[in-house]
């Protein structure tokens, strides 16, 4: 069998379903950073819960704030690895899935909301619910907006260009 010109490698066979195998990337290390990042958000998230609690007919201030922290910070992240780290493989996993997807925590803010509900505070309930979503996806675009023009301004035009990365 005679090469191919996209073979990444001239033992391997990018035609052949078996050699293809070889050049994909293992999935167990991403695995491993979500693992382990999920582990350090849940803590975190679980900490600050503990710190500030709540009753079942008052605002969910720590869910709240986390949620909305997180979000933040999922939007700089994202912009981070776009315009900074592109090639970072397992970054994003770590702290996208793993560590911000373990700290922010959208089944217990409706498990709070279900809560206020059964507790008699529907108003409460109906605030915490618009101002939840109105707050993630105001600090996603946030977080991500500021940090693209922050790098912008301070990046060297190769770099945005995608030059020395």
């Amino acid at each position: 069998m005679e090469p191919t010109t996209n073979s990444v490698d001239s033992d391997v066979d990018l035609h052949v379903p078996a050699e293809r195998r070889e050049v994909r990337p293992s999935i167990w290390p991403v695995l491993a950073v979500i693992s382990a990042g999920g582990v350090l958000g849940a803590l975190a998230r679980y900490g600050l819960q503990q710190a500030f609690p709540h009753s079942a007919s008052e605002f969910g201030w720590a869910t709240f704030g986390i949620n909305a922290a997180g979000c933040l910070l999922i939007g700089v992240l994202m912009a981070l690895i776009g315009e900074l780290w592109p090639g970072r493989r397992l970054l994003r996993p770590f702290l996208g899935v793993g560590v911000l997807g373990g700290f922010t925590t959208f089944s217990t803010y409706v498990v709070d909301i279900q809560q206020a509900l059964a507790a008699g505070a529907a108003r409460t309930a109906l605030a915490y619910l618009a101002a939840t979503i109105v707050a993630a996806l105001l600090a996603v675009w946030v977080g991500a907006t500021l940090t693209t023009r922050a790098l912008r301004r301070r990046l060297p035009t190769s770099r945005k260009a995608g030059g020395h990365r």
